[in-house]
């Protein structure tokens, strides 16, 4: 399954979407409309049930935080946060990339003594189309497992928290093809890696 927003990275997504395939993985995308939907369930069931049942999860973090969240409720989440959370606690084995402009962003405001939530909750930014949402750098730190403290989580005990850096769609192209290029290595990572998550499936998750 790919998690990511569609504004301004529709490019980045057809070439995913045609890697993918192309190494025979089944590859459920919303930009696609490939994501298994039933009319029994809302959109936001439809794609947490994708991110239950998919085998192989990637994220895209990108400066546009998406749609979904409730217009009335400030602390609601976007579609895309809510996939990759839903991943983390699943331990789903996943990949996971973000837009240089969000680590910019991040550091930023961290060298500038809004770190954190806490850091930035008392902040607005002004409607925008470049950086439309400070949630995008909580997004950042929960895929970073950067949310805890270092004292609960030590830097060099987080598992599952590499997630990489892109500038443009060669770059983001280049992590792709190179993490999924290989099946069998792909296989070996997650058995060193999520020993612990949810089983592989063989045939792509149930629907």
């Amino acid at each position: 399954m790919v998690s990511s927003t569609v504004y301004g990275i529709e490019e980045l997504l057809d070439r995913v979407y045609t890697l993918l395939t192309s190494f025979g993985y089944e590859v459920w995308m919303s930009h696609k409309g490939t994501v298994p939907v039933f009319s029994n369930r809302t959109a936001f069931g439809n794609c947490l049930q994708a991110v239950k049942d998919c085998d192989l999860f990637l994220g895209i973090i990108t400066p546009n935080y998406g749609s979904g969240q409730d217009p009335k409720d400030s602390s609601s989440l976007s579609i895309t946060h809510q996939e990759i959370l839903k991943a983390i606690e699943l331990n789903k084995p996943r990949w996971l990339l973000a837009h240089d402009n969000v680590v910019f962003a991040r550091s930023l405001l961290n060298n500038l003594g809004y770190k954190g939530r806490a850091g930035r909750a008392d902040l607005r930014l002004k409607k925008n189309q470049i950086f439309t949402d400070l949630r995008i750098i909580d997004l950042y730190e929960d895929a970073t497992i950067d949310h805890e403290s270092p004292e609960t989580v030590p830097l060099d005990e987080r598992k599952g928290n590499w997630v990489q850096k892109y500038h443009s769609n060669n770059d983001g192209s280049i992590f792709i093809g190179s993490q999924f290029f290989r099946y069998q290595e792909v296989e070996e990572f997650i058995k060193e890696n999520f020993q612990n998550g949810e089983p592989l499936q063989k045939n792509g998750g149930a629907s």
